[in-house]
């Protein structure tokens, strides 16, 4: 199985600013954090052709022939072979993708795994895979990844405190004012998951999704086409 995440598109209307990144040092490590109104984050994963994006310069590409400049990309969920998101995936309310609850090996499947999901009246949420706030006909954008970081503020039951799994990682969270929060450890950064949620928990949110790892990449406020690794769905932000 592959490993990858979505690419969230972000909107931002004319005149306002440019995407704000933030430098967060934690347990040891230092991180990317950007934290963003959920009514101008979407998600994008194939374009009209029907195949994926790919990379952060097919997005670019693409948004740029509808005369937009993107402010902001990061993958945003693993993924199988050909591209094909692992579980759950809805754009612009549409379920491309179904609800995976099956077992199996990897981090996508280290239950409990969870979705981020944006609802039609503009809430963002983490939840549980199997919650029954899962109602993918009220969601306008959804992606599943796992394992969940955090819970209503606690950690997944299977992380623990000094583990020697150090790796590049990034997520989502949900903080305290209702923004998105996305973070990933900066470059040559590694960290395990426990000190991961720990992170999420210091930047105010109680619920939080692991996404990827060692692929992850975030490019914000980008001048160029910005080459990247290869995903399935992305997080973009549209000037």
């Amino acid at each position: 199985m592959w490993k990858c995440l979505a690419i969230l598109v972000i909107g931002l209307g004319v005149g306002k600013a440019a995407v704000v990144e933030e430098a967060i040092e934690h347990a040891g490590a230092k991180f990317r954090v950007v934290r963003l109104d959920p009514a101008k984050v979407e998600l994008a994963w194939r374009g009209d052709d029907g195949k994926p994006y790919e990379t952060f310069d097919r997005v670019q590409k693409a948004y740029a022939s509808e005369g937009k400049k993107v402010g902001f990309l990061m993958n945003a969920g693993i993924f199988e072979p050909g591209l094909i998101p692992s579980g759950l995936y809805v754009e612009k309310g549409k379920e491309l993708r179904p609800l995976n609850l099956k077992d199996g090996k990897g981090n996508f499947f280290l239950k409990p795994n969870g979705v981020f999901m944006i609802d039609k009246g503009g809430k963002a949420r983490v939840v549980e895979s199997k919650s029954r706030l899962v109602q993918t006909q009220s969601a306008e954008f959804a992606v599943q990844s796992g394992p969940l970081l955090l819970m209503d503020g606690k950690r997944h039951p299977a992380f623990r405190n000094g583990s020697p799994n150090l790796k590049h990682r990034n997520g989502v969270g949900i903080d305290g004012k209702g923004r998105i929060v996305f973070a990933m450890t900066d470059k040559r950064q590694d960290v395990v998951f426990w000190d991961f949620a720990g992170l999420f928990l210091k930047l105010g949110c109680k619920d939080a999704l692991f996404l990827d790892g060692d692929i992850s990449q975030m490019a914000v406020n980008p001048e160029g086409p910005t080459k990247s690794n290869r995903f399935a769905a992305m997080f973009v932000v549209v000037e």
